[in-house]
């Protein structure tokens, strides 16, 4: 016999109410910023030619490009089940996230090639401190929105919002090296500029290994954390009635963990005591586990 929270299967690949919302409001930040650093970077790189400030350009808009995919991604991921996906569309989240990384690889080849051909020419960037203050302004602009996705990630563990910020912890990263690209070729080493641009690639190219390893277990259906596996033990055990736990299965759907156990109870429980035991397991695991699906099958012993 198995016992499956109805409130956890309407709600299969959506979590609660509370990460629902806040992943919209992530998705719908991380555009404006995008954009919004889009436009301040275009004008700075028309004003001083610099091929690092256009690298930081390139992964503004790679940016956009991926917050764009986030914001489709999670509307869809937040889908409740239906009848041709029981379990949610949770997993359109991950997909969302490898697509970011293909996005990140393409970009840092990009600017590879431009910088190269940069350092064959002759550099020749101006007005460099137009583009200090418009990076500075990309600083500040960042750093408030890797700390709003920070507590979203914290709140819901969406692999696509953490994805979403990588590419910003790279922009910070990116913006520091530009600021120091421009002074010093303001001072007249100008191949700086150039160099700069390639270490960026570089990292970019690097970061995305972490990213592409997650998604993939979570398209793999790779069970959660040992610590939790032995968690969700645990407290079924814990339950009075409950005289043993086996074939205990986990995955996740987006931000949704999925939990089916096999609960071992007294062969001479009444029915009724053995679905209320199983309701009290199904509950104390969900409390851990708020928005989890979870399916409890009652084994008698």
């Amino acid at each position: 016999m198995e016992t499956q929270s109805i409130a956890a299967k309407e709600n299969s690949g959506v979590g609660n109410e509370h990460q629902r919302k806040l992943l919209r409001r992530a998705s719908i930040a991380s555009v404006t910023t995008a954009f919004t650093l889009i436009a301040a970077k275009l004008f700075a790189w028309l004003m001083t030619g610099s091929v690092s400030v256009l690298a930081s350009l390139v992964d503004s808009i790679l940016d956009a490009m991926a917050s764009l995919v986030n914001l489709f991604a999670i509307r869809y991921a937040l889908k409740p089940a239906d009848d041709e996906h029981q379990f949610g569309h949770g997993k359109a989240e991950s997909l969302a996230a490898l697509l970011q990384t293909a996005f990140i690889c393409g970009s840092a080849m990009f600017l590879i090639f431009h910088a190269i051909d940069d350092l064959r020419g002759s550099s020749n960037t101006a007005n460099e401190s137009i583009g200090i203050w418009v990076i500075l302004f990309s600083i500040l602009a960042t750093l408030l929105l890797l700390r709003y996705q920070a507590y979203v990630v914290r709140e819901t563990g969406s692999i696509a919002i953490k994805a979403d910020a990588l590419h910003y912890r790279m922009d910070l990263i990116t913006n520091a090296s530009i600021l120091l690209a421009l002074y010093l070729s303001s001072l007249g080493y100008k191949w700086m500029d150039a160099a700069v641009a390639i270490g960026i690639a570089l990292y970019m190219l690097y970061s995305v290994r972490e990213i592409v390893m997650e998604s993939f277990d979570l398209l793999m259906d790779r069970q959660l954390p040992d610590e939790q596996v032995r968690e969700i033990e645990a407290i079924a055990c814990a339950v009075p009635g409950v005289r043993g736990v086996h074939d205990l299965r986990t995955r996740k759907s987006g931000i949704t963990p999925i939990i089916l156990l096999h609960v071992e109870m007294d062969g001479s429980l009444s029915l009724l005591d053995a679905h209320e035991i199983a309701e009290t397991v199904m509950e104390q695991v969900g409390q851990r586990y708020p928005g989890a699906d979870i399916t409890i099958h009652q084994d008698p012993v």
